[in-house]
């Protein structure tokens, strides 16, 4: 009998039977309904009739989700610790995510790397080092590069910040070329940013925050993709989240730059209205009088600032029709205290490895979005980015999750494995329930 709760990478290979679920598999092109088995770690041809036998209609089952941009805050920092957030995250559907390096100290030398490494063997879900491109992440200096390639990390990023020197970007870029490892770039110009809180719009004038301009993250982006086409290294693009962004993304692969990119949940669902109070999805009619919080919620301050409404849907639309890649959560766990002070001191960032599918699901009720296309941006995308592979065809060792796209619940401190709570969304009541995770044949969660 499996048991219910969190498991870790060290216990023992699982064996089971999922009977009557809906496979939907990017891998393979499945989308439908069927049994799966696992002995031992492993999926197995059927019949397989000594497994412990688990009802799955009405479920779905997925390759497991693969997150790009995950804070674990390990080492220094507060908020969250590798147990924590592993816990979260499998929760969530996830079994791999990528540690950014803006930690205390940050991430930017193989001994960091291994050290976190070792901390994440018994962890819930695996755990992948993306490492700072820079030398205590201050621009400068690139890190030794060819050193954190092969203590295994899967990228190099200055993330909360983007690199500013062109000189730096180009030398980093030539470098990871032969190595085949990204740079995963913050794309934010500081000096247009400006200090700017929220982004620009009637909200932030009624509200009287400073403005944030999209031509921030435009510039930044457009100097980016110059720059890995000339140097021919691969770029990959965080937390986009303007329409114009996308375009020039669309353009630069017409052109066969080798550049990549993610948007966060919470980007592409909610807008800068909700740090006014709103709590309508970019979706919803924004006539409609429903859900609504306190203007000013600190747990709204993001970076970048959330979108407007038609940067978010846009955004929906790219997923869509692929020229986003994945779905990155950008979880970023915080201590209350660093969010109950004013808007424009309140540390960026909220928690999201648990509501990530949860909103897509949203999206996918709303008709923004398939439920293939979903799949394939929590997983087999993201995961391709960073060199795994994933998929549900016999033979493969088991990673997989199982959910419930119609179940309903409730946000709630309570209800998250995180060590933090920052979420605009607690109190709103979500679809979309996570059953089961199995990492590499571990089942790591089970609801």
């Amino acid at each position: 009998m499996i048991a219910r709760g969190f498991g870790r990478l060290t216990d023992p290979p699982a064996s089971f039977l999922l009977a009557g679920a809906r496979v939907v598999d990017p891998a393979t092109g499945i989308d439908e309904l069927r049994d799966i088995a696992v002995r031992d770690g492993v999926i197995v041809d059927l019949p397989a009739d000594d497994l412990e036998r688990i009802d799955a209609s009405g479920l779905v089952v997925a390759p497991g989700f693969c997150d790009l941009h995950t804070h674990l805050r390990e080492p220094g920092t507060e908020g969250e610790t590798v147990a924590s957030g592993t816990r979260a995250a499998a929760r969530g559907g996830y079994t791999t995510v990528c540690a950014m390096p803006n930690t205390d100290p940050p991430l930017d030398e193989s001994a960091a790397v291994a050290a976190l490494l070792a901390r994440a063997a018994d962890a819930a879900c695996r755990v992948r080092v993306i490492a700072a491109a820079t030398r205590g992440r201050a621009g400068h200096v690139p890190t030794e590069l060819e050193a954190l390639a092969t203590s295994g990390v899967v990228g190099v990023s200055d993330d909360g910040t983007g690199v500013p020197s062109e000189r730096v970007v180009r030398e980093i870029l030539k470098r990871l070329a032969p190595l085949d490892l990204p740079l995963i770039e913050h794309a934010e110009d500081g000096e247009a940013a400006g200090g700017g809180v929220m982004r620009v719009g009637p909200t932030a004038t009624r509200l009287g925050l400073p403005a944030w301009p999209p031509e921030a993250e435009e510039r930044m982006v457009e100097r980016d993709l110059a720059l890995a086409e000339a140097a021919g290294g691969r770029i990959h693009l965080t937390h986009l989240s303007t329409a114009a962004a996308i375009s020039a993304v669309r353009r630069a692969r017409a052109r066969g730059t080798r550049v990549t990119c993610d948007v966060t949940p919470h980007h592409f669902s909610m807008t800068d209205a909700w740090v006014g109070g709103s709590r309508r999805f970019a979706w919803e009619e924004t006539s409609l009088v429903g859900t609504t919080g306190e203007p000013y919620d600190a747990a709204t301050r993001v970076n970048p600032p959330l979108a407007t409404r038609e940067d978010a849907l846009a955004l929906l639309a790219a997923i869509e029709d692929g020229t986003v890649d994945a779905i990155a959560t950008d979880h970023a766990p915080h201590p209350s205290h660093r969010k109950a002070v004013p808007f424009g001191e309140a540390a960026p960032g909220l928690v999201g490895l648990e509501t990530a599918l949860s909103l897509g699901l949203a999206a996918v009720e709303a008709g923004r979005l398939s439920l293939r296309r979903l799949v394939e941006a929590l997983s087999t995308a993201p995961a391709e980015i960073i060199g795994e592979r994933r998929g549900l065809p016999p033979g493969a060792t088991a990673d997989l999750v199982l959910f419930d796209p119609r179940a309903r619940w409730q946000v709630e401190p309570g209800a998250l494995g995180s060590a933090s709570s920052n979420t605009p969304l607690l109190g709103m009541e979500l679809p979309g329930v996570v059953r089961m995770t199995v990492a590499s044949g571990r089942v790591t969660y089970r609801r």
